[in-house]
Formats: structure tokens, sequence, C-alpha cells
């Protein structure tokens, strides 16, 4: 395996993982909709990510949350920074 599939890889988990990430922060404008088995579903792969983030960052005003949206950014930088370890340690090897 080499270093371009492995940071592909990376890259198409990583898109993934924010469609969910998006999927999930849609779900909340839908009253009961997290409720369903789609909603608990994108819950328990999302929100362990996303506690962090939520204890960090109180919500704007009381009502609106902007930890999702600095959780995503940072989702970007953590796929970028993980693909450029792994580029170095193939250029070691």
């Amino acid at each position: 395996m080499n270093v371009n599939s492995i940071n592909d890889f990376i890259f198409y988990l990583g898109t993934i993982y924010k469609w969910l990430l998006i999927a999930y922060i849609l779900l909340s404008w839908v009253p009961n909709i997290r409720d369903s088995f789609i909603g608990e579903l994108l819950g328990k792969i999302v929100e362990p990510y996303l506690a962090p983030f939520r204890k960090l960052i109180p919500p704007i005003g009381g009502m609106i949350d902007v930890s999702p949206i600095i959780a995503f950014f940072a989702l970007g930088f953590v796929i970028k920074g993980i693909q450029y370890i792994v580029e170095i340690i193939g250029n070691l090897f």
C-alpha cells in the first residue's frame, strides 16, 4: 500500500464523517427527528466527537450552538494533519 492510497482512504473516511456531521446538524432543525432510528444512529456516531466541543464552547445567547461548526472545521484540520503525518512517515521508508 503506498502513501497516496492511504491518504485517499483517510480523505474518504473524513469526507463521510463530515457528511454524517452535516446530516446530524440538519436533523436538529426538524422537530422530533432525532428520536427516529436514523437520528439515534447518527447521534451515536457523531455525539462522541461533538461532546468535547460542546463542553468548551457555550451556546450563543443560550440558544445557538456553534460548536458543531467549530467541530466541522477542526475535523478538516485533523484530517489534513493525519495525511501530512502519513506522508512524512511514508517518505522515511
